[in-house]
């Protein structure tokens, strides 16, 4: 696995802030806390650490975020085992960035459906496949609704979201996507999200989280840093 330096994911993060909040999206409070004060408020953000939510910055394993990565910030989850009983916390919101020609590989869900909204910036390019017995099937379209519209993708489409624009994609849905014309503002809003488990990638070099080298102390936790950091 490749590895992003601390000193890059904490330069991105401060952009990444300024950018959101440029866009006038407020993040949680949990979102500024240094590394420091989430230690010590101890088992107080069980829900934060169990859920996932928080940072996540990562180049998917192959060495050149500018090209291949994503911005991620998970502002509230809800667990498998309530999505499986039907009732409890069935939901999860992301606000993620996707720079200018920044792609997020081509991948699909099990268990999870999205909203993927292009809530500002430049447009947000997603390009469709379907699915066959699990595998990325590049003659197959999909069908899919944009903002309630029912609309018929072609094999390897590229559908583009200006903002404002979403469109909602369900388990086997193959898709990967990017921003054109500059850095986009997206927000997801799904069913329960793990982003460990659900991810199944086209291309199996692609993993879901980075390594870091710790060329620096860290300005935010990640989430893949809470076991580690937190205990």
């Amino acid at each position: 696995m490749t590895t992003v330096k601390r000193s890059e994911i904490n330069r991105i993060i401060r952009e990444s802030e300024a950018f959101m909040r440029g866009h006038g999206y407020i993040l949680p409070p949990f979102a500024h806390w240094t590394p420091e004060e989430m230690k010590a408020r101890g088992s107080e953000i069980a829900g934060i650490t169990g859920a996932s939510l928080g940072w996540d910055i990562t180049d998917f394993g192959l060495g050149d975020f500018a090209a291949t990565g994503l911005i991620l910030f998970t502002v509230r989850n809800g667990r498998f085992e309530d999505l499986k009983r039907g009732r409890g916390m069935l939901y999860a919101e992301k606000a993620m960035i996707s720079r200018k020609d920044q792609v997020t590989p081509m991948h699909r869900h099990d268990l999870k459906a999205e909203d993927i909204i292009n809530r500002g910036g430049g447009t947000l390019v997603l390009e469709l496949y379907g699915d066959t017995d699990g595998a990325c099937d590049r003659s197959k379209g999909v069908t899919v609704a944009t903002d309630g519209i029912v609309r018929t993708i072609a094999p390897g489409e590229r559908l583009r979201l200006a903002p404002g624009e979403s469109v909602t994609l369900i388990p086997g849905d193959w898709h990967a996507f990017w921003g054109e014309g500059g850095d986009v503002f997206v927000a997801e809003v799904s069913t329960v999200n793990d982003d460990a488990t659900d991810n199944v990638f086209e291309d199996p070099a692609v993993t879901r989280f980075s390594g870091i080298e710790e060329d620096e102390a860290p300005f935010r936790l990640l989430v893949s840093d809470y076991r580690t950091w937190l205990g």
